[in-house]
């Protein structure tokens, strides 16, 4: 499976305009779709009406600090990845933004840029993989309801015969019998 970030929409959100340009100037290399906010209440607007891959937040702004943003994120969001800017290496707003916001990543001011374009990469690639995860549970979870109604309805219709050598044994003069039986049978437990 190839991991893709393409296409993500990253919300930069600082209440400071020119550090949202530069941050597009940083990143304008790389293939994401940028947004901008100037405050808390702005970016929650905003998630309200578009779809937001990952935001990242000031810390001191006025209003609403980014940890505070980041904690309503989490909840009202909880599928965006978060990650904080600071200009200050105060940890006390560090740890608020870890704790109330989950940030997947804490950046000081200024941040290098290789290091934000590989951090924004490996969350997006790590929610791919989150997501696909969820998916194959939901598949593994409905196929087994699907296997265990069909053996309930049809005893034994699951059970293989196997050789001493582990390979499934097939009685031939039953077989086209015994697989139309159980295909039947298959879809009708996936149709319930």
């Amino acid at each position: 499976m190839t991991i893709k970030t393409e296409n993500a929409t990253i919300l930069l959100v600082d209440d400071e305009p020119h550090s949202i340009d530069a941050l597009k100037r940083a990143l304008r290399g790389e293939p994401f779709e940028f947004l901008g906010a100037a405050s808390g209440a702005a970016a929650q607007q905003l998630l309200e009406r578009q779809h937001v891959d990952v935001v990242i937040s000031d810390e001191q702004m006025q209003g609403m600090s980014g940890a505070q943003l980041l904690s309503i994120v989490r909840r009202e969001h909880p599928h965006i990845i978060r990650m904080m800017l600071s200009g200050n290496a105060n940890l006390s707003s560090a740890l608020k933004a870890i704790n109330e916001g989950e940030v997947y990543r804490f950046f000081l001011k200024p941040c290098n840029t290789i290091d934000l374009i590989s951090t924004l990469h490996q969350s997006l690639s790590h929610r791919l993989l989150e997501d696909t995860s969820r998916l194959l549970l939901r598949q593994y979870s409905k196929q087994s309801a699907a296997l265990a109604r069909l053996e309930r309805d049809s005893p034994g219709i699951t059970k293989l015969d196997l050789d001493d050598h582990g390979g499934v044994m097939v009685d031939e003069s039953d077989y086209e019998k015994d697989v139309t039986d159980l295909l039947a049978a298959m879809e009708q437990a996936m149709n319930r």
